[in-house]
């Protein structure tokens, strides 16, 4: 017998949420069935473009007895937030990444959903898809035999030039690590496992910004985060990792990720993405072979992650991107930080399980 669906509520009506609602109409195990923002233009032009039955206030949607998730689509500084007040009212929640700005806020959340035996997810989702599954799948074989290190780069000019509210991401919560490392490190964690130990520089290149992109171009954002960071990742099977990210390089050729196995090298596809390409060169090839990507879900599926919560949630399985991995890639980049001020390795107090892969 098929399962009853999962109610949905989205709360925060911005950017992102179109992506969300394009595939969480695909996945027969959810409904939105209403939706809410601090604008309620944004919640109803929302629930007006993908048929939401209902657009309510926050409080009114956080207290309504038939939805089951909160999908929290807020700012990062809005996350811990409303997942608190979510769990508070009896609520499963999946958070936009990063799961929230502090550490406490992360540790408050998941020991509340404990306590309620209510459900934590978290962004990003894009380690389900087909081509980081690939290359899940390739290590898992011993494609490359045992993964030695690997490397990761995000290497970006800023949001400035093309958001249209850039910002918050020179804002806590924001810069380069707190807005694509989940992304990078996320996909690590998934093909490696967690990691033990970090050490981390930092810096701010620029005080100001200046928007150049609609609809405020020409404003100045005081920046107030780091906007190049530099980490070094023990992972706690062995591997010893390198990322990159930034909002301070005009241009690179560096790749997105790359493991490096005592048999070869796999180059991961953007993991801000769902698809490939995937390559491999094993030792004495002459040439990169791309790997075809046999697995789902390669096109934008954002929701993914949240559609696996809700499959777990009615079977009683574990879902795939929860709490526990979201709080240790959020612990990770503030061990980061934390290393380049204090000028010390900083060993992790978290840890999670190596997500399970996706069925073939």
């Amino acid at each position: 017998m098929e399962s009853k669906p999962v109610a949905v509520g989205v709360i925060g009506c911005g950017n992102i949420s179109g992506a969300y609602m394009r595939m969480l109409k695909t996945l027969p195990i959810v409904q939105v069935t209403a939706c809410a923002d601090l604008r309620m233009e944004a919640a109803q032009a929302l629930a007006a473009q993908y048929d939401v039955p209902r657009v309510l206030s926050v409080p009114a949607l956080l207290a309504d007895p038939d939805i089951e998730i909160v999908l929290n689509l807020t700012t990062p500084q809005g996350h811990g937030e409303i997942a608190l007040a979510a769990l508070t009212a009896g609520k499963s929640v999946y958070n936009e990444k990063p799961l929230a700005l502090t550490r406490e806020e992360g540790r408050q959340m998941l020991a509340l959903a404990a306590a309620k035996g209510l459900r934590v997810g978290g962004a990003p989702d894009t380690f389900l898809g087909g081509g980081l599954q690939t290359c899940r799948e390739l290590i898992d074989a011993g494609a490359i035999g045992t993964p030695v290190a690997a490397t990761a780069f995000m290497m970006s000019r800023g949001h400035e030039h093309w958001h249209p509210n850039p910002a918050f991401y020179y804002q806590m919560g924001g810069g380069p690590m707190f807005d694509m490392g989940p992304y990078y490190l996320t996909a690590l964690v998934s093909l490696l496992g967690p990691v033990q130990r970090v050490t981390g520089a930092t810096r701010i290149t620029r005080a100001q910004r200046t928007i150049t992109s609609q609809p405020h171009y020409g404003e100045i954002i005081n920046v107030e985060v780091p906007t190049h960071v530099t980490g070094l990742l023990d992972f706690a099977a062995g591997p010893i990792g390198t990322i990159i990210t930034t909002f301070d390089v005009q241009a690179s050729t560096l790749p997105w990720i790359e493991i490096y196995g005592t048999t070869g090298t796999l180059a991961v596809p953007d993991p801000n993405t769902f698809g490939g390409p995937v390559r491999l060169r094993m030792t004495g090839d002459n040439a990169w072979q791309e790997i075809p990507v046999t697995r789902p879900y390669t096109e934008n599926s954002r929701g993914l992650g949240l559609a696996d919560m809700a499959e777990g949630l009615r079977s009683g399985r574990p879902h795939r991107a929860n709490g526990d991995l979201a709080y240790h890639v959020l612990d990770i980049m503030h061990a980061i930080h934390d290393a380049s001020a204090t000028g010390h390795h900083v060993q992790l107090e978290s840890t999670c399980a190596r997500p399970e892969a996706m069925p073939a």
